[in-house]
Parts: structure tokens; C-alpha cells; sequence
């Protein structure tokens, strides 16, 4: 705020004359504006500076005495002699202290956060410091997770043949699925992005489920009206997938305040990629290096977050890839997990493609996050080796070499067969059944699936409100005028009625 001062002056003669302010010199005068230390700057207005009534002066200069009013400065005054406060500044958030010596803080570490591994790429322990896992769920993880694999194989192809429409695959990232969804509670809500299915899988979503979903039939849960792969399940505390990136991240942490404020023994769990960490609050923002709008929250959720103590586990796909903008193009920042600390978020690195270290950092997380009400990050790195969906040409903007090689020397199902063989719990003949198996039953699943009556045309109108109003019925009158004067143009197995 600019001032005037001569002006000032003749304001403040003018002021004297009208309402007898005895005392108030012109140096005064100027320190009120310049100076917040209540005590010395008005102590000639009012004796009492917490009580603004007190001063019997007209609402031009009472205005100051509110606006500068606080009880902890008439504190500080008293205390300035103090040598131990004259070495620390008792900031809002805690105590700063004070240096002579003028040091800009780093745009980034000397060393890259470490991360956290139990596994090698051969499948073999390098530490013993990670959570037990006995016989029943280390074989139940590498099942899922070979039938993770089995499936998106199949769905891939069953897109690439005209049966459904889109479809996404986890390959690669089938550690980060599974690993993390065997760490948690089925109490535990999950607010997935749609590369997570192996969280459902695991949870007991069946693949008839799946399929259905795929073809967006009767049995569909969505009553066909979401695209493939976006799979939700209210019995399986899985929050249904949502197309716009990142959407899920502050909603997660609405839902884990929740929790706390209702004293649950549970916390929400948030998946998102790289690309997902570069979305910002604005209701317009467009990635330069995506024909994608980015709709998300993803620093508003983790400040939000820190601040509310809402126990959330936020974990990020960090696959290096954010459909074709690689990490470099995207922050310059060691990755995600240091992002955390800038908002008071404890967080950790972890190899995605180790299915033991990715269990014993979730069921740590989620330990951390019920029992001290706090929000965790985890950066699990890994590497998207399939496409980023079948509407993508990887090998348009990545060496095909790069891509073999993590599938080949990475594969994070692979490294976890290797363990559970050396400790005798799985062989070749089991492995063999096991494919056969699954290979079967996903193909009986999208057979079955496709001769499932799609849902009627009124289900696009239903659900939302409880009577539709007069323009959603003048649409769906128009939408059925249309199919009669053009059925060539409509799919023959949507009932129109």
C-alpha cells in the first residue's frame, strides 16, 4: 500500500482538531502502517490492545487497532530481550532458526532417494528385512498375477478381433496390482486409476465379472455405460474407475478423513501413474504433451491430506511413461516420492517389480496411516511394458529393445515364481495346470459374456434422478426417433424399448 505522507499529515491535523487525540505524534502515525507489533505502535490509542471498545477514537483510526489486534505479539514484546528468541523465529508451523549464512535450497538432492528392494532380478533375497509371507499367500500372489497376465493377453486380443471396443493392460505393473492389494484390508477403500484390475482380481472379482464389464452387458454392474476396463465393485470396496486423470486422488482423501472422523480400523488407497503427479487444481489445464485434459488434484490432495491427517495411502505407477511423454519431459524433481515432503507427507521408493518388497511398504503404509492418522506416499517404480492402451503405438516414441528387455530381464511374475520354487512351493506341473486353467476360463468368460443381452437404451436416463426432468425426457424421446429413422445406425443387439 502506497501512501502519501505530506497528505497523511494534513489527515492526521485534521483528525486532532475533531476528536482531541492527545499524544499521537506524526513518527507514530506511520509506524501503525508499517510496524504488526501492536504494543509499541498503538499503546497511545488504547492502554489495552486486545480490547479495540476501549478506545474511544472514531472508526477511522479503531479500524487500526482491529486489524493489527493479536494477543501472542503483546507477548513477543515482552520477550525481545530474550538472547534464545532472538536466535529463533516462532513462526506459525514451529520454531525457525535464524543464520547469517545466505544458502539457496537445492532444486535437488546430491543422491536420489534410495529404493527400497527385497528381491533381485533373479528372484533371490538380498535383505531380510521384509514381512514374512507365508506358503498360502505367496502362492495366491504369483496365481493372480500370472492370471493378471493370462487375461490381458486374451482381452488384448479380443479388442484387436472387433469383440470389444478399448482395452488397457497391466503388463509389467502386475507387482504394484496384487502385492498391494494382498497388504490391505477388504475394509480398506480403493480409489483405483484403470490399471488396477489385479486389486479387484485379488479381492475376488471373478473373470465372468470382468468380461462383462468388457462388453458392457445386462450383467454389467455400470449397465454398459462406461467404457471397457472401467470396473467397479461396491461389494469389493473398489471405487469405479473414472476416465479423467487423477479425479480419484482428492477423493480419496475426502473418503479417508471420513474413516477418521467415523474411528474406522481401515484407510482409502489411491493408485495413479507419473502423469497422474503432474495434474494441478485448474478446472482448464491442458498437458502440453498429451491430447488429454488433466482434470486432477493431485497437490491439493496431498496437502489436503497432510494437513487433515486423513490416513490415505497414495500410491504412484511410476512406469516412466505417461502415455508417450517420458518422466524427463515431465519434472524435473527426483521423481515423485520427494514431492511428499514438501507437503509433510512421509513417503518411500520401492522396486514395483518386486512383489515382496511392494507387500511389506504397503502393509507398513497402512499400519502408519490407521494407527498415527497420516497420509503415506509411495513411489513404486517400475516400467509399462505393454502399450499405454490398444488406441497407442508404443514403439512410435520407445525402442522395441527397451520394452523386450524389462519384459525379459524385469518381469516382475517371473522374479516372484523364481522365489516360490526355491522355497519349494510351486514346480512346473503346477505352473502348466495353473495356465491352462485360467487360459480357459477367460475364454469361456468373454464367450458367455457375449451372448448377454446388452441393456435397454433407458438405462442411459435411469439413476440419477429420481424424476427425470423435462429435457432429459425430450432427449431420450429424441434419441428413440432417431434409432426408428436410422436403425442401420445403432447396434442390432441394443434393445431400443
Amino acid at each position: 500500500m502506497a501512501f502519501n505522507l505530506g497528505k497523511s499529515k494534513r489527515i492526521l491535523q485534521s483528525l486532532k482538531s475533531k476528536i482531541s487525540v492527545v499524544g499521537l505524534r506524526e513518527n507514530r502515525f506511520r509506524s501503525c502502517w508499517f510496524r504488526y507489533d501492536c504494543a509499541s505502535s498503538m499503546a497511545p490509542l488504547a492502554p489495552n490492545c486486545r480490547n479495540p471498545d476501549a478506545v474511544s477514537i472514531g472508526a477511522a483510526t479503531q479500524f487500526v487497532t482491529r486489524r493489527f489486534e493479536s494477543t501472542t505479539a503483546e507477548k513477543r514484546v515482552d520477550s525481545l530481550s530474550d538472547v534464545e528468541d532472538d536466535k529463533l523465529l516462532d513462526f506459525p508451523g514451529g520454531k525457525v532458526a535464524f543464520t547469517s549464512e545466505m544458502r539457496f535450497i537445492p532444486e535437488s538432492p546430491m543422491e536420489r532417494a534410495h529404493c527400497y528392494r527385497v528381491l533381485d532380478d533373479r528372484g533371490l533375497l538380498n535383505t531380510s528385512n521384509f514381512a514374512q509371507v507365508d506358503k498360502e499367500v505367496s502362492v495366491k500372489m504369483y496365481a493372480s498375477m500370472l492370471t493378471l497376465q493370462v487375461m490381458d493377453t486374451i482381452f488384448y486380443e479380443a479388442q484387436r478381433q472387433g469383440r470389444i471396443s478399448f482395452y488397457v493392460t497391466s503388463i509389467g505393473e502386475e507387482a504394484i496390482n496384487v502385492a498391494s492389494a494382498a497388504a490391505l484390508s477388504i475394509d480398506d477403500i480403493v480409489f483405483p486409476q484403470y490399471r488396477e484390475p489385479g486389486v479387484l482380481l485379488w479381492r475376488g472379482f471373478t473373470l465372468r465379472e470382468f468380461a462383462n464389464q468388457c462388453f458392457g452387458n445386462k450383467a454389467d454392474y455400470g449397465k454398459g455405460r462406461q467404457m471397457p476396463i472401467h470396473y467397479g465393485s461396491r461389494k469389493h470396496n473398489y471405487v469405479t474407475v473414472a476416465s479423467t486423470v487423477a479425479t480419484q486422488i482428492p477423493h480419496a482423501v475426502g473418503a479417508a478423513y471420513s474413516l477418521k472422523m467415523d474411528r474406522k480400523d481401515a484407510c482409502t488407497v489411491t493408485y495413479f501413474g507419473d502423469g497422474g503427479s503432474s495434474t494441478d487444481d485448474s478446472r482448464a489445464s491442458l498437458s502440453l504433451f498429451s491430447p488429454y485434459h488433466f482434470w486432477g488434484d493431485f497437490h491439493a490432495a496431498l496437502n489436503f491430506a497432510a494437513v487433515m491427517e486423513a490416513p490415505v495411502i497414495f500410491i504412484c505407477r511410476n512406469n516412466g511413461w505417461a502415455i508417450s511423454t517420458p518422466v524427463s519431459d515431465q519434472f524435473r524433481s527426483d521423481g515423485v516420492v520427494v514431492r511428499g515432503g514438501a507437503y509433510g507427507v512421509r513417503g518411500l521408493r520401492v522396486d514395483g517389480n518386486d512383489a515382496l518388497a511392494m507387500y511389506t511398504t504397503v502393509r507398513a503404509a497402512r499400519e502408519m496411516a490407521i494407527t498415527e492418522h497420516r497420509p503415506i506416499l509411495i513411489e513404486a517404480l517400475t516400467y509399462r511394458a505393454g502399450h499405454h492402451s490398444t488406441s497407442d503405438d508404443s514403439s512410435r516414441y520407445r525402442p522395441v529393445s527397451e520394452i523386450e528387455w524389462w519384459k525379459m530381464a524385469r518381469d516382475p511374475v517371473s522374479r516372484l515364481r523364481r522365489w516360490i520354487e526355491s522355497n519349494g512351493w510351486w514346480g512346473d506341473e503346477a505352473e502348466s495346470v495353473l495356465r491352462s486353467s485360467v487360459r480357459k476360463e477367460v475364454l469361456e468368460a468373454i464367450q458367455a459374456a457375449e451372448r448377454v443381452e446388452k441393456p435397454p437404451i433407458t438405462e442411459i436416463f435411469t439413476d440419477v434422478y429420481d424424476t427425470p426432468p423435462s429435457n432429459l425426457c425430450e432427449q431420450e424421446k429424441l434419441l428413440r426417433e432417431t434409432i426408428k429413422r436410422h436403425p442401420q445406425d445403432y447396434p442390432p443387439d441394443v434393445p431400443a424399448l
